[in-house]
């Protein structure tokens, strides 16, 4: 009897050593990284390790050129898609199936998708009641053309937004001209409005004035940004380019 407790002993002398060179000086909650038969985890593994960054330490960066987008000239939007849901993953963003089948991409015709273009979808755009939700997906460094929205048989559509994910440069006509802009790419060519704020994650924004010119850059982590508005008529839609179109 004796000789069995003292093997028993043994046995959970020897779990208990392991879970505690595993563990250190750990909590109890860290020590769930590890076990008595495998060691510690590769999660357990990377919380000891100073050179470990998870990812709030990490930044989205770049990872398509047009060289991606394009093929043979054309605009390929399923891999548009694909680095949109690249985006979306590393900022915990579920693509559901209504994404799936609404979500949309364009380069407003300019061919230059890696630099001017977006992806969004329209949550809602009801024209009876006058409102309107969207989504607006910006990979790193890209920009949605500059343009207005001016009044047809609706109303001139006024918005607003607020940055979930990055942050961006929101431009208007409106005001100073704001110092240290980023480069617009040539293939947008000139712009009116040279005010713009740097908007971060929560930061909300309004339109400065009805039917005036603005527009928003990503910075280089990309942005995902809600906007809110009255009906969205794209009849009302001016671009400052004459050859962008959505």
């Amino acid at each position: 009897m004796k000789k069995g407790l003292s093997i028993k002993s043994m046995a959970v002398g020897l779990l208990l050593s392991s879970m505690v060179a595993c563990t250190g000086n750990k909590t109890t909650s860290d020590a769930t990284c590890c076990n008595g038969e495998n060691g510690c985890t590769e999660q357990c593994k990377c919380s000891n390790d100073s050179n470990c960054k998870n990812k709030k330490e990490m930044t989205y960066s770049k990872k398509y050129t047009n060289a991606d987008f394009y093929k043979d000239g054309k605009f390929d939007q399923q891999v548009a898609i694909e680095a949109m849901k690249d985006m979306f993953k590393f900022y915990d963003v579920p693509f559901t199936e209504l994404m799936a089948k609404d979500m949309w991409v364009t380069d407003f015709g300019l061919g230059d998708f890696e630099n001017v273009g977006m992806g969004g979808i329209f949550w809602i755009n009801d024209a009876e009641h006058g409102y309107f939700a969207h989504a607006i997906y910006l990979l790193p460094g890209q920009m949605i053309p500059e343009h207005a929205h001016v009044k047809t048989k609706f109303p001139a559509k006024h918005e607003s937004w607020m940055v979930e994910k990055g942050w961006v440069y929101n431009f208007s006509v409106i005001g100073d001209e704001t110092p240290n802009a980023p480069a617009i790419p040539a293939s947008h060519g000139p712009i009116k409005s040279k005010n713009f704020a740097v908007q971060k994650v929560g930061d909300v924004l309004r339109l400065k004035e009805l039917e005036s010119f603005h527009f928003m850059m990503a910075g280089p982590e990309g942005a995902i940004v809600d906007e809110w508005a009255c009906y969205h008529d794209n009849d009302g839609l001016r671009f400052t380019n004459p050859k962008a179109s959505l």
